[in-house]
């Protein structure tokens, strides 16, 4: 008899949350793996499935029953377990009694501390049907979902109603409940195409019998690749090209189960308007694809997808293209009033907005982020006049009718309605670009006014929040926090900037005034923001160890600690390298050690008594020449390379030179050579602390 078979595992449900659906498959399938394991339930791979109205998980060669387990209790010692004449004292039998047996049919066992009484048992596993149900429920409950909600009578909770649950495992039902109900052998189609129920041969039957007889595709990532197939090909049909957002994508195919693309068409007067207006309605509030021609303009077509195979595609078209034309003319109406006033005119209405209780209002944000943004303007190659206008202007279309129906658009019509103003052209790339990067690969700030809008503005909401006691913890992250530090840093190190980020967050701190002790926070801020460079450069493949090298010279300049950990990855190339690393540590060892002597005592050449010592420090002073035009410039790839040259006198220094010497004079002058040397390497990094 065959001892593993495939498992089937599908929840049927009521549409699932379309931006939660890809999570929660893979949550479930994870859990359900994990909870396998823990008992000792063999098995394969799983394959996931995900529709709206389903969760499923098929895993191969479930094993069908647990492996048998051996019960081992150690009890008292035979010295305790004994009395003299050999009988069995109230140790032994009170441990027989709690074992259920008698002491002759308990075992005994020699080991290095002696030899004890010992319990053994064989318990057989069990059943993994009988186990399914109840693993099933705990995979469900260990799903990440806020908030659960009931239905019917009963008490189960879950993110929507269940319908049904498919439980197989080999050709047969596994009998039992979940969440209420009773599990089926069958599946269910389509909600229109195919309502009712589908008998499962088998676990492996469930794919095709759902895409063959049931109209639908059950697999995420095949539905999502139908899906843009189509999109692109009826996109191309319409003389374009259909550009496909990859969250839109994922969205859309949360909601189909059976996807048939089709195409519509608007009024070209509404091509008027920016071309984000459009794009944002019919991404955002219709779901659909918008379509460009080959130079990148906006043109009245559109792709949607429909969840059901219509006998009557043009009344699927018809009513599609009715819906989006008052959409658009909403949007042609906000268009239309807010050009009636200057985007300056909005400015008096920020004071009434709250950016935070404590923090004060929008206004107030802006009347700080322009202080500072003009006095850190020219060292970042700005106008100062026209970043202060620019963070004046910033948050002003926050209070628009098209920012107030569509706030994704926030940013993009500030920089329309300061053309329309008149604004200055910096001025109005800054209105977008302040928001720049809004997300990990985003694109940069280009405008000088952008660039140091974006790093102010960033720099002020963390400065205040911190100061406040509102720090990121855990998961928690309201004000986006995180985002902020990490794009901060990202304008400072790719633009790249020249500023240093602890002054630049002790200027913002004062801007807050009375307001709030921002200044006590400023240290705070900048050792979050420099624990941020670990993941940032870990997504370029460069260790912790690497940016732990560098941060340990403590240096405030985001761009100079760039080419320093660029100089560092270099430099791990080299065949001296882990060599000269591990000397460093044991330098660092030998002076933390030392902490008692003078730090400022010079190397007496005198009392260099070793030939080993006085190559070393001959090549320590050449070397001090050799790096000082390197670190000028600063070309710390090249400096490393100088520093590597030193591993043979460091070597042989090691290999014959006693540091901590019965001599107290020759060990001082000895460990102020070693600081020295210590002293060349960390003008660029403490090397001793790569790995």
């Amino acid at each position: 008899m065959d001892q593993y078979k495939d498992l089937l595992v599908e929840v049927g449900t009521e549409e699932l949350p379309p931006n939660a659906l890809k999570t929660l498959s893979e949550s479930f399938g994870a859990a359900v793996l994990r909870l396998l394991d823990e008992n000792d339930v063999a098995h394969a791979a799983a394959e996931l499935f995900a529709t709206p109205r389903r969760l499923a998980v098929q895993v191969g060669a479930v094993a069908l029953q647990q492996p048998d387990q051996e019960l081992v209790r150690r009890g008292p010692s035979l010295a305790a377990a004994f009395d003299g004449t050999g009988a069995p004292t109230k140790a032994a039998t009170g441990f027989a009694r709690s074992c259920g047996v008698d002491v002759g049919e308990l075992d005994r066992e020699e080991t290095g501390q002696g030899a004890w009484l010992v319990f053994r048992r064989r318990e057989a596993g069990r059943k993994t049907a009988d186990l399914l149900p109840a693993l099933i429920e705990e995979a469900l409950r260990a799903l990440p979902i806020p908030k659960r909600m009931r239905w019917g009578a009963g008490d189960e909770e879950f993110v929507r109603p269940v319908h049904w649950v498919c439980l197989m495992l080999g050709a047969g039902r596994v009998p039992g409940r979940v969440l209420g109900v009773d599990t089926l052998s069958v599946t269910y189609g389509h909600r229109f195409h195919h309502p009712g129920a589908l008998s499962l041969s088998a676990p492996a039957a469930y794919e095709r019998i759902l895409r063959e007889s049931g109209h639908v595709e059950p697999g995420f990532a095949a539905r999502r690749a139908l899906i843009q197939s189509q999109v692109s090909a009826l996109g191309q049909s319409l003389g374009g090209v259909a550009r496909i957002d990859e969250r839109l994508l994922d969205e859309v195919t949360a909601l189909c189960e059976w996807p048939v693309g089709f195409v519509g068409g608007f009024d070209v007067g509404f091509l008027e308007m920016p071309a984000e207006v459009l794009i944002e309605t019919m991404q955002k509030n219709q779901k659909y694809f918008p379509v460009f021609s080959e130079d990148g303009t906006l043109l009245p077509h559109f792709v949607g997808v429909s969840n059901i195979e219509s006998l009557q595609p043009a009344l699927v078209r018809a009513g599609n293209e009715r819906v989006i034309r008052p959409r658009f003319s909403d949007a042609r109406f906000f268009w239309e009033q807010d050009l009636k006033a200057p985007l300056d005119a909005h400015y008096a209405r920020l004071a009434d907005v709250t950016f935070q209780h404590q923090l004060g209002s929008l206004q107030d944000k802006a009347i700080r982020v322009g202080r500072v943004a003009r006095d850190v303007a020219a060292m970042a190659g700005a106008d100062p006049a026209l970043v202060e206008r620019s963070a004046r202007l910033a948050k002003c279309d926050l209070l628009t009718q098209m920012v107030g129906e569509f706030a994704g658009l926030q940013g993009v019509m500030g920089r329309y309605y300061a053309r329309h103003s008149a604004e200055d052209p910096c001025v109005a790339a800054a209105m977008e670009e302040q928001y720049l990067p809004r997300h990990a690969g985003d694109r940069l700030p280009e405008s000088p006014c952008g660039r140091v809008l974006a790093l102010i503005d960033r720099l002020d909401s963390l400065v205040g929040i911190f100061a406040i006691g509102q720090r990121p913890s855990g998961a928690k992250d309201p004000y986006g926090l995180r985002r902020a530090a990490i794009g901060a840093l990202r304008i400072l190190i790719e633009t790249p900037l020249p500023l240093d980020l602890r002054e630049l967050l002790a200027q913002v701190a004062k801007g807050y005034g009375d307001r709030v002790p921002a200044s006590a926070s400023v240290d705070d801020v900048f050792t979050y923001s420099m624990e941020r460079l670990v993941g940032y450069y870990a997504d370029q493949g460069i260790g912790a160890d690497v940016v732990e090298s560098v941060l340990g010279v403590d240096i405030g300049v985001p761009s100079d600690i760039d080419r320093r950990v660029r100089a560092v990855v270099a430099f791990r190339t080299l065949p001296e390298a882990a060599a000269l690393a591990a000397a460093n540590k044991r330098i660092r060892n030998i002076l933390k050690k030392a902490g008692e002597h003078d730090p400022a005592q010079a190397v007496d050449e005198g009392r260099l008594v070793e030939a080993p010592e006085r190559r070393l420090f001959a090549a320590v002073q050449e070397m001090q020449a050799t790096l000082e035009p390197l670190l000028a410039v600063p070309d710390y790839e090249q400096a490393l390379r100088v520093l590597a040259t030193l591993r043979e006198d460091v070597d042989g220094f090691f290999d014959s030179v006693m540091v901590m010497a019965d001599d107290v004079d020759l060990q001082r002058n000895r460990i102020a050579l070693l600081r020295l040397l210590n002293g060349l390497f960390m003008q660029v990094a403490d090397i001793s602390r790569l790995q």
